[in-house]
């Protein structure tokens, strides 16, 4: 370029072609010439600014361009490359400002809208963003960063229908992106359609074989589906990839516990520990499985684990110290609350009598769905809802570390039942008149838990499984809460199991309803609890790994003496323990009765 060719703006162009050739130095000499010819020529002072965002000099770009500015307001690209750079020094706001104007004077770009996008996201503005991301898809269809950006945004807000829409807009666009099929799948997963959540994180595994966190996700959803074999098989491929990958160890340790291949179980839980000590969930599945095995001396401490992170137990942060048995508390008043399940609060308000006779005033705080049902238990000075205003108390305890409290043994579990208040007299008569003559077997059914229950395939099953119990001669009843539509069919097909649970507000009504029954039979849920616990004939039905409550090798209860248990001999089979229920309840009927063996 001749002298009398040195104009600036051709100096610009010629420091333009630099800069996009990669030739950063180059493009800063021609820039600094043109600004020496004219120091207020906005598109060289854009360049020094466009110079500095490429070389990462974030702050020195803002000036660039904030003086390019000022010398030319109405030019969208400046707006937008000041944005970019305010966007990478966290300037958010300022950043969102710059997009904001740029979009003014060219509202046409779809790149702007989805860097808009991303600063929305980022500041928390959820819609906002998501209206940025679609915005720019309306310009580009094929902007595979806004359909990314809208996907996450649906999966982080849990609209998983939504997500996977999304993801399959991006996976039109980049049918290659291992990880958006990744997603779907956990997608999937979480709106409990295993079988499709398995071919989508299969595809993701064929684009990316020795990703570990794929490999991961397919043992996961293999998990779901009950295939704990092949899931084995992902996570030690998984491991042997990345030894150090403390999630795939975990894992596999729950694939161990669901086959009851216990030795295994707890020496991938230590290997999971060794590498990742602060791995809560290992420790509290490691007290589980020493609980499920009989060991409560170090089960029960380590379970306390729970409520050091995770969301695992409840913990309430009081200011009050935690008592734990080592201090006497006589003439003190102690806080007892609820910190698991419903069923679990069932199972340990057994203790509050135990702690009242220490001396202590018991105050005694559960859920509301319980609250009516324990209100006046032995033992508690007053019964709260949880949320309600606490009087002033002296320590606190949460009802599951009350058996680390009193230091229980198998052989020291207060079983003696009915522990809950029975049901007063006039709600007892109300319920014998709904179910009507009493002139055969009266059999409380209850066949699934709750959906969101992370076992919850495991330990349900449905009614029309169950159905082959109705051949006996009784009458059946529905204690089923919120049936799944599958189940609300096969109840309307069968008119002779009586369905009263409309009137099943709270857990009083459903203890009086069980006071008028001879027996119930139920998988796994808080209705077990109950019936246990206001010493009711109960027959629970358990899936092959069961709950660490109910122990190993044995059909009856220690927590619950009026309990009889029926395991899976094979895992997911449901239909041969009930084949076993069924046999006993025809003896049950004919009036044979039955002794639970102990071991």
């Amino acid at each position: 370029m001749s002298p009398a060719e040195e104009t600036p703006a051709a100096l610009f162009e010629a420091g333009l072609r630099r800069l996009r050739a990669g030739q950063f130095g180059e493009a800063e000499q021609h820039a600094i010439s043109a600004l020496a010819l004219d120091q207020r020529h906005a598109d060289s002072l854009h360049l020094m600014g466009m110079i500095c965002l490429a070389g990462r000099r974030f702050d020195l770009a803002i000036e660039w361009f904030a003086r390019a500015i000022r010398q030319n307001p109405d030019a969208a690209d400046y707006f937008s490359n000041l944005g970019m750079a305010l966007q990478r020094t966290q300037r958010l706001d300022e950043a969102i400002r710059s997009f904001d104007r740029a979009l003014v004077l060219r509202g046409d770009q779809a790149e702007i809208w989805f860097r808009m996008g991303e600063c929305l996201q980022q500041r928390k503005r959820s819609q906002e963003a998501l209206m940025s991301f679609e915005s720019a898809l309306a310009i580009d269809p094929n902007h595979a960063d806004a359909a990314r950006g809208s996907a996450m945004l649906h999966l982080e807000e849990g609209r998983y229908e939504q997500a996977i829409a999304g993801f399959d807009r991006l996976l039109q666009i980049r049918p290659d992106l291992a990880g958006a099929f990744k997603l779907k799948g956990f997608c999937l997963l979480e709106l409990d359609r295993p079988e499709e959540a398995l071919t989508s994180s299969r595809k993701a595994l064929e684009l990316a074989p020795d990703d570990v966190g794929i490999l991961d996700n397919v043992g996961l959803v293999l998990q779901r589906l009950g295939r704990h074999e092949e899931a084995l098989t992902c996570f030690d491929k998984a491991i042997a990839l990345d030894t150090a990958y403390a999630n795939a160890r975990f894992n596999r340790a729950r694939s161990l516990l669901a086959l009851l291949r216990l030795d295994e179980a707890m020496a991938a839980l230590d290997s999971v520990i060794a590498i990742a000590p602060d791995f809560i969930r290992a420790h509290w599945n490691k007290a589980l499985t020493l609980l499920l095995r009989g060991n409560f001396e170090e089960g029960w401490a380590l379970r306390e684990c729970g409520r050091r992170g995770g969301g695992i137990l409840v913990d309430r942060n009081f200011t009050q110290a935690q008592w734990l048995g080592e201090q006497p508390i006589a003439g003190k008043t102690i806080l007892l609350h609820g910190d698991e399940g419903l069923g679990d609060t069932i199972q340990y308000v057994r203790y509050v009598k135990k702690v009242a006779q220490l001396g202590a005033r018991v105050i005694l705080q559960v859920d509301d769905p319980i609250q009516p049902l324990v209100s006046g238990i032995e033992g508690a000075a007053l019964c709260l809802r949880t949320g309600a205003e606490l009087p002033d108390f002296d320590v606190h305890c949460p009802l599951s570390a009350l058996p680390l409290a009193f230091k229980t043994r198998l052989d020291t579990i207060p079983s003696e039942v009915p522990y809950l208040p029975a049901p007063a007299d006039e709600l007892r008569r109300l319920w014998e008149q709904r179910l009507g003559p009493h002139d055969r077997m009266r059999i409380g059914l209850v066949w699934s838990g709750r959906p969101a229950h992370g076992d919850d395939r495991q330990r349900s099953m449905r009614l029309r499984t169950m159905c082959k119990l109705l051949d006996v001669d009784a009458r059946f009843f529905s204690l089923q809460k919120e049936p799944r539509p599958a189940d609300r069919q096969t109840l309307r097909e069968h008119p002779d199991i009586l369905d009263f649970t409309g009137h099943l507000t709270d857990f009083a009504q459903t203890a009086a309803m069980l006071s008028c029954l001879d027996l119930v039979i139920t998988v796994d849920t808080s209705v077990a609890h109950l019936a246990g616990a206001l010493g009711r004939p109960t027959w629970i039905v358990l899936a092959y790994a069961p709950d660490y409550r109910w122990l190993l090798d044995r059909d009856d209860s220690p927590w619950y003496p009026t309990v009889r248990l029926f395991r899976q001999t094979v895992m997911g089979d449901y239909d041969e323990a009930l084949d076993r229920v069924r046999e006993a309840l025809k003896a049950q009927a004919a009036g044979q009765g039955w002794m639970p063996s102990r071991t």
